[in-house]
């Protein structure tokens, strides 16, 4: 049945007054092109803290961004109050798009994502030699996460007054990542901090890594002004207790590049890698797949990298490490 008959025209449509007296509502979004820029430092129960020009400034996302998700390290558009005065709000009403995204899940079984930090450029996976021990699958999964978000990785080897780090070193010498090995004693004196911090120069650098290495503590030696609460390691499970319960960019000093330090891990599900990805990681090994089988896993019978490797084209500590990476989810991170 027809509301307004067969050939209606303006006269006949009935519009029903606002009785709120404001402007009905419309799919059309501002462009909002005075909107000033903002780096999100942190989350905390829907406030986003961000930098905008050189003041810090509490906002809340904009209805109109929707269930779109903002993360610290994002890229953002800001209005209203930027003052950044006491009990002032801010909204955030574009997210710029992001030139990297790192992610996890829960674990290999979860289909959800989590978004850790976006735009960084470099992930400093933490690890202590001893107390707690090294956890060497959580280790490839990291660089597994680092390698598909396209960041570059950088191991960071605490309490190697406790430990050696030559066997360990050993294992990841193939894949080329650099690292740095600290000591307890030298983040007391500082010389450990300057040795990082060297690694991190005009760089956005993530820092991963289970409760209880010295994560937080080696951030604080490399931001002396901006102190985070440390815990301790648990004597009984051998464990460390989360003491960092939300990710926070921290700027270097003098400029130099940004710190963003996140909560403790106990596992990194790689439920959402495509392992296909993972040989960009590998310039040396990419072109010897050009002669797998298709959807080749890299780590099956007809795979093309054995003659490839075996012809002298690369070293063949390379594809063993490799297909460790790619072999991390069919194993749990404490095998």
């Amino acid at each position: 049945m027809r509301r307004y008959g067969k050939n209606p025209d303006e006269d006949d449509v009935r519009v029903r007054p606002n009785r709120k007296g404001n402007r009905p509502r419309t799919n059309i979004r501002p462009k909002h092109e005075d909107a000033a820029g903002g780096f999100v430092l942190t989350v905390d129960r829907g406030r986003l803290t961000c930098l905008v020009e050189d003041r810090t400034v509490v906002a809340m996302k904009a209805r109109e961004l929707g269930r779109k998700g903002v993360v610290v390290g994002d890229r953002v558009a800001v209005v209203g109050d930027l003052s950044g005065a006491k009990d002032t709000l801010a909204r955030i009403v574009r997210v710029e798009e992001r030139s990297s995204v790192l992610r996890r899940t829960a674990d290999d079984d979860d289909p959800y994502e989590r978004v850790v930090v976006a735009n960084a450029d470099q992930l400093a996976i933490v690890t202590a030699l001893a107390d707690p021990e090294p956890r060497p699958r959580l280790i490839d999964r990291c660089l597994v996460a680092a390698f598909d978000a396209g960041l570059e990785p950088l191991l960071v080897l605490t309490k190697s007054d406790l430990a050696s780090p030559d066997k360990l070193l050993e294992s990841y010498g193939a894949l080329g990542v650099r690292y740095v090995v600290t000591s307890r004693e030298e983040l007391a004196d500082g010389g450990a901090a300057d040795r990082v911090r060297a690694e991190l120069e005009g760089r956005i650098t993530a820092f991963v890594g289970h409760s209880g290495v010295g994560k937080t503590t080696l951030v604080n030696a490399l931001v002396p002004d901006r102190q985070r609460a440390t815990g301790h390691v648990n004597a009984v499970t051998g464990r460390g207790r989360h003491t960092t319960t939300s990710a926070l960019a921290l700027p270097l000093p003098a400029g130099s590049g940004w710190v963003i330090d996140t909560p403790g891990v106990r596992s990194f599900g790689l439920n959402h890698i495509d392992p296909s990805r993972v040989i960009h990681a590998f310039p040396d090994l990419e072109p010897g797949t050009e002669g797998c089988p298709r959807a080749c896993s890299h780590d099956e019978p007809d795979c093309a990298l054995d003659a490839w490797v075996a012809d002298g084209h690369a070293d063949p500590q390379r594809l063993y490490s490799l297909r460790r990476l790619l072999s991390t989810r069919e194993r749990r991170e404490g095998d």
